[in-house]
């Protein structure tokens, strides 16, 4: 990303942008409902990030997109967890930041921004960033990571994730202040034919990984073996099914970080040092 001539704008190199918001305007595309499966993950396993938290927590839809509306269910969905939860809408584009103005009540706002994550001096307990990477380069997503790393609490995470336009298939990395830390992926299972198709909704991080002798084609390719070898669980239901699945990985060695309750859901995180690319 270039900067324009005579402005001190800042880079992926990770300077703190000064006149304009660090990233570039991405498509925008969104749907209600269509996060619902990270933001289950947020309100459960990881909703210790909220509770621990000492102050009011805050948490940053980044790149929300043409429409305020998952910003919207994060804040609906976390006042769950954390009534005193303050939500962020944060988009580089200031028509889609005049679009969630009217919908601004306590707890939930929005703003101009990037990248640099800009909260008026404060830290984010989450930053939930989703098909925003996935429309830049790879070679772009370590400094984009670093950038919203260092505007983390000490508990902090920041969740770079792909869906598809209906949710039913998602894939998100976890991302603490040292780095990253696990791979979720969630289907919707009835109808699932395969694990291994959610590969085209892989982050940016890993989606050209997905090619022979790297880790994430292998836990994929374990898990499309294990779902064959399952196949006889179908008669009791797809669930039962893959929660066959998982249970014969992690058997294998894989270092799944989840149980049962959350295979039910669809959904399973492996441990980042089994996928990280090689």
């Amino acid at each position: 990303m270039a900067d324009r001539p005579g402005c001190r704008c800042a880079t992926y190199a990770g300077v703190v942008a000064q006149q304009r918001p660090v990233g570039t305007i991405t498509r925008g595309t969104t749907n209600p409902n269509r996060l619902r499966r990270v933001d289950r993950w947020l309100a459960g396993p990881e909703a210790w990030r909220l509770r621990r938290s000492p102050t009011a927590p805050v948490v940053v839809d980044l790149g929300y997109g043409a429409s305020p509306v998952t910003a919207v269910e994060l804040h609906d969905r976390l006042r769950r967890v954390r009534p005193d939860v303050e939500v962020v809408g944060i988009e580089i584009e200031p028509d889609r930041v005049a679009l969630g103005a009217p919908l601004e009540r306590d707890g939930l706002s929005f703003r101009l921004g990037g990248f640099e994550v800009p909260l008026d001096g404060r830290d984010a307990t989450v930053v939930r960033a989703f098909n925003v990477l996935r429309q830049y380069d790879e070679s772009e997503v370590a400094a984009a990571w670093a950038t919203v790393q260092s505007r983390l609490t000490p508990d902090g995470l920041l969740v770079d994730g792909t869906c598809d336009e209906l949710g039913r298939r998602s894939a998100w990395i976890a991302v603490d202040r040292s780095g990253p830390v696990s791979l979720s992926l969630s289907w919707r299972l009835r109808g699932l034919d395969r694990p291994s198709d959610i590969a085209e909704r892989l982050p940016k991080s890993l989606i050209h990984r997905n090619v022979d002798g790297e880790p994430v084609r292998d836990w994929l390719q374990a898990l499309d073996q294990a779902w064959l070898r399952a196949a006889h669980q179908a008669s009791f239901g797809v669930r039962q099914r893959f929660l066959a699945t998982v249970d014969s990985v992690r058997d294998q060695g894989w270092p799944v970080l989840d149980g049962p309750s959350r295979w039910r859901l669809g959904e399973v995180t492996v441990d980042w040092s089994a996928v990280a690319p090689g």
